[in-house]
């Protein structure tokens, strides 16, 4: 009786480990579904701010740019430079909105929590952040990216693609399909942990040593978020180049 009880009591005690939560989050029900309330409204205050100032920048278009409309096209080339250099010159075109989307969001999510006092806003419980210091929104972002990847390389080689798995020996089939898997899980885990081991530094800095010691740890929190966008967006086209280029 015992041994046929045992995997039930181990599903019961894996139930309640995933029931384990950091912290307190504030929830709302959405058609039967609960979400972190507090990441959705952090992550649809940053597409208002994305979606506004790109809206500003160019309502009255300049032949001879200037201002904001000088920084977006600045922003723009930025982004194209880093989808030609890694999926190249006659494919990257496509991908210019997806690696863009990706870059801004992250990149302003990141700074907005480094320089936005979110604090001041009381919820029923937990607090506001940025987006990107929930893991859900990392792992989101890491999924889409392996969406992309998976479809540039089918639409572009067909079922063709999928022989990338056996190369250069069927062999390794199965070292080739668990890469596909590690891809989002450091994708996500990367931005995850590096922008919430930052935000921890500053607040224990800050209840430790109030005054001027946490403000250079918060500068270099704002080197380091733009980095992790650069870096996601970066991986992300190239996982996108390489899906339809071949295995490498």
């Amino acid at each position: 009786m015992d041994i046929v009880q045992f995997p039930i009591n181990t599903l019961d005690f894996f139930y309640e480990i995933s029931g384990v939560e950091v912290g307190q989050h504030f929830y709302w029900q959405i058609g039967g579904f609960q979400v972190h309330a507090q990441v959705l409204i952090t992550s649809w205050i940053v597409i208002a701010v994305l979606l506004s100032s790109a809206t500003l920048a160019v309502r009255d278009p300049q032949i001879v740019p200037n201002g904001a409309q000088n920084f977006v096209e600045y922003v723009l080339e930025f982004v194209r430079d880093l989808a030609r250099t890694q999926i190249g010159e006659e494919e990257y075109g496509p991908w210019v909105p997806f690696i863009g989307t990706m870059f801004l969001f992250i990149f302003v999510s990141n700074w907005a929590g480094a320089l936005f006092p979110w604090g001041i806003f009381q919820l029923p419980h937990g607090e506001l952040a940025a987006p990107t210091n929930d893991i859900n929104t990392t792992v989101a972002l890491a999924l889409l990216t392996s969406v992309a990847y998976f479809y540039a390389g089918f639409t572009k080689r067909g079922l063709g693609y999928f022989g990338k798995y056996i190369q250069p020996t069927p062999i390794l089939l199965p070292i080739n399909i668990l890469e596909d898997f590690t891809k989002p899980l450091s994708l996500s885990f990367r931005l995850f942990g590096n922008i919430l081991a930052d935000e921890l530094v500053v607040a224990v800095l800050v209840s430790l040593v109030p005054l001027v010691v946490p403000i250079p740890v918060m500068f270099l929190g704002l080197f380091t978020s733009g980095i992790q966008a650069l870096i996601f967006a970066t991986l992300a086209a190239a996982y996108i180049g390489e899906s339809m280029e071949g295995h490498h």
